[in-house]
């Protein structure tokens, strides 16, 4: 691999991968040699207009096919089982976020894949966002003073070819909480450099979701460091703005529009200087994921977001579930 593209196989015939995986994988110069569907004919059909060479029904077959690594992006409910099996294939894994439904399952993925010897990263591409290493980097340098407060924004609308299982199957580990929740998590983390301890949240049911599935919620997290977190996601809210902010003693970073998978957006940051905006390099966030976990794969470095990330941002999502259905703060226990 040190010398030629790293050959991936697709698990699953998605929209993600179709929308963002497959270019990114091209431009960071990887090759897709094959695409696993449960439903023969879309798998076919989705590799013709793709461009992929071979399809398949089995992901047996699919990890034969002498490939590198997987790039797994079903349901929620099916991801350990197919990591698992990736692993002991000796196939490296970049999965979709959250890893799985029980906080044991992502640890048992995370765990096989260190024993196999393969690369294991979450696709968690916010944190690849320009706007987001640029907010890292101001904490981290002290432009905000001590962190106080940060605000995550991040309500949309589900578009309609995408309100299938997310809103409708709990079997499959649907709503808004384990969809976007776990990108605040991750993102949060990210931008803060430090761990979360508790959660407090509320759920809302718009009228998009089927029963028992949130389809809103509301919340706020406590990390190590004192900072006190805000969040709202949602799939019901058609002209809401996404942003993320930081407040500090000294001055406040304020993000806007980049709560997204497209390379947009701007920071400003203000203080008692003024108000000026930060430079950025915004790149393809999905790209720049796939470089990092072919770089890691081959040696040099770790994916952008590693297994344990996944698993942390998980931890947080399952315990603001928890909190809305106790109607009491929950502990963020990831178990790392």
């Amino acid at each position: 691999m040190a010398t030629r593209p790293v050959r991936w196989g697709l698990v699953g015939a998605t929209t993600i991968a179709r929308e963002w995986m497959i270019g990114a994988i091209r431009d960071a110069g990887g090759e897709i040699v094959s695409v696993m569907s449960s439903d023969a004919a879309r798998g076919k059909a989705y590799a013709k207009a793709n461009g992929i060479p071979h399809s398949t029904r089995s992901l047996a077959a699919l990890l034969g096919k002498d490939i590198d690594a997987v790039y797994v992006a079903t349901t929620n409910d099916k991801h350990k089982a197919q990591v698992l099996a990736a692993a002991k294939a000796g196939v490296h894994v970049l999965c979709e976020k959250p890893l799985a439904l029980k906080l044991s399952d992502a640890h048992q993925m995370v765990t096989a894949c260190k024993a196999a010897g393969v690369v294991m990263g979450t696709n968690h591409h916010l944190r690849n966002a320009a706007t987001m290493r640029a907010m890292r980097d101001a904490v981290a340098g002290g432009k905000v003073g001590k962190p106080l407060f940060a605000r995550v924004f991040h309500a949309v609308y589900l578009p309609a070819h995408l309100q299938g299982w997310r809103i409708k199957d709990a079997k499959a580990g649907s709503g808004v909480v384990m969809d976007i929740t776990v990108h605040d998590a991750d993102t949060l983390r990210f931008v803060l450099g430090d761990e979360p301890v508790s959660v407090s949240a509320l759920t809302q049911h718009g009228g998009m979701s089927g029963p028992g599935i949130e389809d809103g919620v509301m919340g706020v997290v406590r990390f190590k460091n004192g900072v006190l977190a805000q969040f709202h996601d949602a799939f019901t809210t058609h002209y809401a703005t996404t942003g993320f902010e930081v407040h500090g003693s000294e001055g406040s970073l304020i993000g806007t529009n980049c709560m997204t998978q497209k390379p947009v957006g701007e920071v400003v940051l203000r203080n008692a200087a003024g108000e000026h905006k930060l430079d950025l390099m915004p790149e393809n966030l999905y790209a720049r994921s796939v470089s990092a976990f072919h770089n890691a794969v081959r040696g040099k470095g770790q994916p952008a977001a590693t297994g344990e990330d996944g698993i942390r941002s998980m931890a947080l999502a399952i315990a603001a579930l928890k909190s809305a259905k106790s109607g009491r703060e929950a502990a963020v226990e990831p178990g790392l």
